[in-house]
């Protein structure tokens, strides 16, 4: 019988990889550090499930030996309104100072000058730990908070490194506008604290940190990560297989890779679903098997999400799937039924704008592939031969 290790899945998907997992991506953990360390502010933008959250965490890890320098990581993804981001900000920032409740609670007494925050302490005092705030009070000294990264760094003379997720949920919030301008005014001045922000909608966070008239434009380095290549992904997909008991040829890791454009969260779910399949070598049958079975597994995501787009913007869906290089040429608005040009450029910017589809290298392609093989088969009836 295998040992139980052999029998769990080497691919990992759907949430942040681990050190063993993790692929590639050198040069952007190296420039990602280098800016960071500098006190460089840097903004991570790419389509969702690239692995961004995973770049900073690996990041994190792989400089966490460094001197003087310390971590914070808050995830805005639950967070909706001001109060909730900075209940969040100095709770995750007062952790980092310390792993003692008695210190945290010192802390609060030494930072916090203007606003008198309740210290809740749960049943696990090293973790269980959070502040909250009367808004009245609170909102007429927010300085006071936004500023509490550099007076902490300041205190404990600490290179200190913010990472965001979820940024773009700043959006969200009631006089967005004037929350960003507030953050911004401060945290410009602060020479010991970076801030590394990220986030999932891409659409979003290109307007925050590119549009000119947004307050964040120009806050710091922007990288645009790109994909990790396939003569990357070839050999992680064959060494996972052989650590596991069983084979796959270059030839079929190859061709997961190409299938999925190279996107990591897909690469790594279909791997996944060929293993699976596998019981000693698999063959492309096997691959077959798994690509249905992902497709099955996406179907209800994918339903809702073109069951919420217009006739139109379906159309032009099959055009784009089907590489149209002129979508406004009369021969495609004929054969699409797509309407006139202007409705099909405005259809355009909507896809983009819901993250539908993107212009990679001149070329208008959907940024699921997952969702473009399922757009194939179900609406275009493509039937796989692997």
């Amino acid at each position: 019988m295998k040992d139980l290790e052999e029998e769990k899945s080497p691919f990992m998907f759907g949430k942040t990889v681990q050190k063993m997992d993790f692929i590639n991506r050198t040069k952007d953990i190296e420039h990602l550090w280098l800016n960071l360390r500098s006190g460089i502010n840097s903004v991570l933008i790419s389509p969702r499930r690239w692995g961004k959250s995973s770049l900073v965490e690996h990041t994190a890890t792989v400089k966490n030996n460094e001197n003087n320098v310390r971590w914070c990581f808050i995830d805005m993804f639950a967070v909706r309104n001001e109060n909730n981001f900075y209940e969040q900000l100095c709770t995750e920032l007062l952790k980092v100072t310390s792993s003692k409740w008695q210190n945290w609670v010192e802390n609060v007494k030494t930072f916090f000058q203007q606003i008198v925050p309740h210290i809740n302490i749960g049943q696990e005092p090293t973790t269980d730990f959070s502040l909250s705030f009367k808004w009245e009070e609170l909102k007429k000294n927010r300085e006071e908070i936004i500023n509490l990264p550099e007076k902490i760094a300041q205190k404990f003379d600490i290179q200190l490194i913010v990472c965001i997720d979820e940024f773009q949920n700043i959006h969200t919030f009631e006089e967005a506008d004037a929350f960003e301008k507030l953050l911004r005014s401060q945290w410009q001045h602060h020479k010991k604290v970076s801030y590394c922000l990220y986030g999932s909608k891409r659409t979003l966070m290109t307007d925050i940190f590119n549009q000119k008239n947004r307050a964040f434009y120009r806050f710091g380095d922007i990288i645009m990560l790109d994909k990790i290549a396939t003569e990357h992904w070839t050999p992680f997909i064959v060494e996972r297989f052989a650590q596991t008991g069983k084979e796959i040829s270059e030839e079929l890791a190859e061709k997961i890779a190409v299938l999925m454009k190279n996107h990591p969260y897909y690469v790594q779910q279909l791997s996944h679903y060929v293993w699976e399949f596998t019981r000693t070598q698999a063959t492309h049958a096997t691959l077959q098997q798994a690509i249905m079975r992902m497709l099955e597994v996406n179907t209800a995501l994918y339903q809702y999400e073109i069951e919420h787009l217009s006739n139109t913007q379906v159309e032009l869906l099959k055009a784009i799937v089907n590489n149209e290089k002129q979508f406004t040429a009369q021969e495609t608005l004929q054969n699409y039924r797509i309407g006139t040009p202007q409705n099909v450029l405005k259809n355009l910017k909507m896809l983009e704008k819901m993250d539908f589809i993107e212009k990679h290298k001149q070329k208008t392609e959907l940024l699921d592939p997952a969702l473009e093989l399922w757009f194939r088969h179900f609406y275009m009836n493509f039937k796989f031969n692997i």
